[in-house]
């Protein structure tokens, strides 16, 4: 009679363990939040001391792509993530119908312009290949280093943070924007000498081994409010979260800050307040 009772626990047992499914598992006090290699997942290593002081246990789940960690977010495969920018956040939600929500801004990785044949923008000759990413809401910013040193113009009455490459109305250099390519291989792209210039993600240059304030043809700078800023994002319904919350405050504490500064020497920038 035990062992059926005891056969019986097990069954009702694995058929919660079903129902509920891996998304809905969180353990005691544990905060688990997705983030891309680098620099993200050092930096919340970093902050781990301090959210340990709070109780809280932080769980840095890793992802190689822009597109599986807001799916991971939505399914409750995490808590928390911390990769995107609000531009980024924004798009993601309308496209896939979702109400992710900004948590905090922490910093900026400034999109970087990487040349073999030129040594500034200005040094591009006329049809030049620009070659550029599937990450459309990266293109805003690309356009704009160009439009600051006066190679381009866009549509008046664009957004910038929303402009696209069919925007732009004047280009004497007939320069040319190639799109399409995997934001992590372009690193690769550049190296094997692809194109006569490649814009990068500092996240992903960094990760290869380049130093994008040094390497760089031209680099973003961090400004107040930029949608470019990386940010921490949760599910609607954890907007006030504490433990969510003591993550974003610790990560925008000013010793992690100036941690940031020091650490990456430019390539990855503290969000601005």
């Amino acid at each position: 009679m035990k062992k059926i009772v005891s056969f019986g626990l097990v069954i009702i047992l694995f058929i919660i363990l079903l129902f509920l499914g891996p998304g809905n598992y969180k353990a005691k006090n544990t905060l688990r939040v997705g983030a891309s290699n680098i620099p993200h997942a050092e930096i919340l290593r970093h902050v781990e001391p301090i959210l340990k002081k709070e109780g809280i246990k932080l769980d840095i789940v890793t992802f190689q792509d822009y597109v599986l960690p807001n799916r991971a977010l939505i399914g409750k495969q995490l808590d928390a993530n911390y990769f995107q920018t609000p531009a980024f956040l924004d798009q993601w939600n309308k496209q896939n119908d979702a109400d992710l929500v900004n948590m905090g801004a922490v910093h900026l990785e400034p999109i970087g312009i990487y040349s073999k044949k030129a040594k500034s923008l200005s040094q591009l000759k006329d049809g030049s290949k620009i070659l550029v990413s599937s990450n459309a809401p990266d293109y805003g910013r690309i356009i704009q280093l160009f439009q600051q040193q006066g190679l381009i113009k866009i549509k008046k009455g664009v957004n910038i943070s929303q402009a696209t490459f069919s925007d732009i109305t004047y280009n004497p250099k007939h320069l040319k924007f190639q799109t399409g390519y995997e934001p992590k291989i372009m690193p690769l792209i550049y190296n094997n000498g692809e194109g006569d210039a490649v814009a990068i993600n500092s996240n992903y240059a960094v990760q290869s081994g380049l130093q994008p304030d040094k390497q760089s043809i031209a680099l973003q700078k961090a400004t107040k409010d930029s949608p470019y800023n990386n940010i921490v994002a949760a599910r609607h319904s954890d907007r006030n979260n504490r433990e969510i919350k003591l993550l974003v405050k610790a990560l925008q504490s000013k010793s992690t800050q100036n941690w940031i500064r020091e650490k990456y020497k430019g390539a990855v920038l503290p969000a601005e307040k």
